[in-house]
């Protein structure tokens, strides 16, 4: 487990009846917090030097997300019996947690509120984006501002391949049964070429479990299209005019770089920041050239909300 500097602190929420591990920086009890929401693979601890640097002007919260990290990882059955007996009487249980986009955003809420934390400045990556941006859109006068890395809206989407292999029925599976770490190491650095840090990709490594390879496979299937997803809650963003701050890495292979500029179509947004030889995780691969520019906009929307 990665170990966090003295001045950041961990705790644990739970919500949904799921656990999750929450590391935070800055004022405790703040009621105003940025929010950093990971993706797939990902957890809370990717988060560690940004939320180190935010928590000097605020409250920083990250935690992971049900399925990933050390969260707790249940299985996305229709139903669960606890035990055979159970089973023949029909004494049948809902599930512990559906791995969907709603259930997510839901997890996140209540999270918030065990935190405290009444209004939020987002920060998204990856699958992070859409768990967010639903939260966002269901708690309007909670949501602040957002800092969308490597996602957003995005119309005219296409599944990246690994994602359209996931989503189809025993291939997924058959992918998912065995992934070596030399295969995974490999497989990361040739999609980001100016490199990961070892210790983040070994991490993510260890924390792709069995249990969170069935949550991914159930959470690819169950979300729908990106495009359809655009045509929907895209007019519903746009009409919030929420303040934004997109920052993409240009060589990107799983969400395509033409889409930061398109994110002014559904946001405030007040800078676009294009990395040019940045791949999926910029903040892990060029993490001066991102904590610039976000430490700069959350110092705005943080004194704005402030003053208000």
């Amino acid at each position: 487990m990665s170990q966090s500097p003295p001045s950041l602190r961990r705790a644990s929420v739970t919500a949904s009846g799921v656990g999750s591990p929450v590391i935070e920086a800055g004022p405790a009890r703040a009621r105003e917090a940025v929010v950093f929401v990971h993706g797939n693979p990902g957890s809370g601890t990717d988060w560690l030097e940004l939320l180190e640097a935010v928590g000097l002007l605020g409250r920083a919260v990250a935690l992971d997300m049900p399925g990933f990290g050390q969260a707790d990882k249940p299985r996305d059955y229709r139903y669960q019996v606890s035990s055979y007996s159970e089973f023949l009487h029909g004494a049948l249980r809902q599930p512990e947690f559906p791995c969907d986009v709603g259930s997510y955003a839901a997890h996140l809420d209540g999270a918030l509120k065990q935190l405290g934390v009444e209004q939020v400045h987002l920060v998204l990556h990856d699958f992070g984006g859409p768990f967010g941006l639903l939260w966002g859109l269901q708690h309007p006068d909670a949501w602040i501002s957002v800092v969308l890395i490597d996602i957003g809206v995005l119309p005219g989407y296409r599944w990246h391949p690994m994602a359209r292999r996931w989503r189809t029925p025993v291939l997924g599976e058959l992918l998912q049964a065995w992934i070596p770490r030399w295969a995974w190491r490999r497989s990361m650095q040739r999609s980001n070429p100016k490199g990961l840090p070892r210790e983040f990709v070994d991490k993510m490594y260890d924390d792709y479990d069995r249990a969170t390879r069935r949550a991914v496979l159930a959470l690819y299937r169950a979300t729908p299209d990106p495009n359809e997803a655009a045509g929907t809650l895209g007019p519903a963003l746009a009409g919030l005019s929420k303040p934004a701050l997109v920052l993409w890495g240009a060589k990107d292979p799983y969400a395509p770089v033409r889409y930061a500029e398109r994110q002014q179509e559904f946001f405030d947004v007040r800078q676009v920041v294009i990395l040019p030889d940045s791949g999926h995780w910029p903040f892990k691969d060029d993490p001066e050239a991102v904590e610039g520019p976000l430490l700069s906009f959350l110092r705005t929307q943080l004194a704005s909300s402030a003053g208000a």
